[in-house]
């Protein structure tokens, strides 16, 4: 397919990546070349990927760690892929990094177009990193003592997230909080493989640690205005065969619903992570509740 090249797609987010032709079995070379841009770039996508299957999804992503099932799917019969549909549950339309709620959110997703719309549908990534190094130090420094509980039975209908009123949507997320696991994590991480300092928050963030409803609300928007100014922030308008993968540790992403009643059909599998760190060196926890 060509020589490996990497096509920065804005200043501070993205790239599109070719010369890759992703199957069960991959050169070294061409690993440790996606591994390096994906570091660098963040979330990266890749173009013409018709052949890939199940099986070549799930051993392409075992190139970069163990492979974690999605609290949803845990007891499917196949655990490793998340498949979001638009007319089961899967609008992930509001700012989040994936499974905050976890002690450990994952490393990275590689999510793979099954069918798009003929319009809308759209997702856009922000740079937690830039929306760190853009605070003024007044601001870096409260970040770094503050700790959030994230959890999974977060309020569906507060401001952030846009509530869908349908049957299947209810079963879905009913589904999905029926074991409710929560974290405390640092707003402020630092990035294990790079030593970069992001804001780890997103819709899965529901109140500051030791701050009352208001004070975190207030506090939370802040904070995440920072994360999800355009300047920050990368737009990717799918088509079949796309491939996007994305470093959880240091994006977050917005699936946009705006395509009505058009079917949207996208497969991931997502490679296990590590406990947050915080600027001090502390480690995220579990929250009793």
């Amino acid at each position: 397919m060509g020589a490996l090249q990497a096509i920065a797609l804005s200043g501070g987010l993205g790239a599109e990546l070719r010369g890759v032709f992703i199957c069960s079995r991959m050169p070294q070379e061409k690993i440790d070349f996606i591994q390096q841009m994906l570091l660098k770039h963040r979330v990266i996508f890749f173009r013409n990927q018709y052949q890939i299957t199940d099986q070549s999804h799930r051993d392409f992503a075992q190139n970069f760690g163990e492979i974690v099932s999605h609290p949803m799917v845990a007891a499917q019969k196949e655990p490793a892929i998340l498949e979001l549909h638009s007319h089961k549950g899967g609008r992930a339309n509001s700012w989040h990094t994936d499974v905050t709620f976890d002690l450990q959110p994952p490393k990275l997703s590689i999510l793979r177009a099954v069918t798009v719309p003929d319009l809308g549908g759209d997702t856009v990534w922000a740079n937690t990193v830039a929306a760190y190094e853009h605070l003024p130090d007044h601001l870096k420094a409260l970040a770094e003592k503050l700790w959030a509980v994230h959890g999974n039975d977060f309020d569906y209908a507060a401001s952030r997230v846009e509530l869908l009123h349908d049957d299947t949507a209810r079963k879905y997320r009913s589904q999905y909080a029926a074991q409710v696991i929560k974290s405390e994590h640092p707003v402020v991480r630092v990035h294990p493989e790079t030593g970069e300092k992001s804001l780890l928050l997103g819709h899965y963030a529901q109140r500051f640690v030791n701050c009352n409803t208001y004070d975190s609300d207030r506090l939370y928007e802040i904070f995440q205005a920072h994360v999800t100014r355009l300047e920050n922030t990368i737009r990717w308008h799918w088509a079949a065969g796309d491939v996007a993968m994305w470093d959880n540790r240091s994006t977050q992403h917005y699936a946009i619903n705006d395509y009505g009643d058009r079917t949207r059909v996208m497969r991931r599998v997502t490679i296990v992570g590590d406990v947050p760190v915080a600027a001090d060196g502390s480690r995220s926890r579990a929250h009793a509740h």
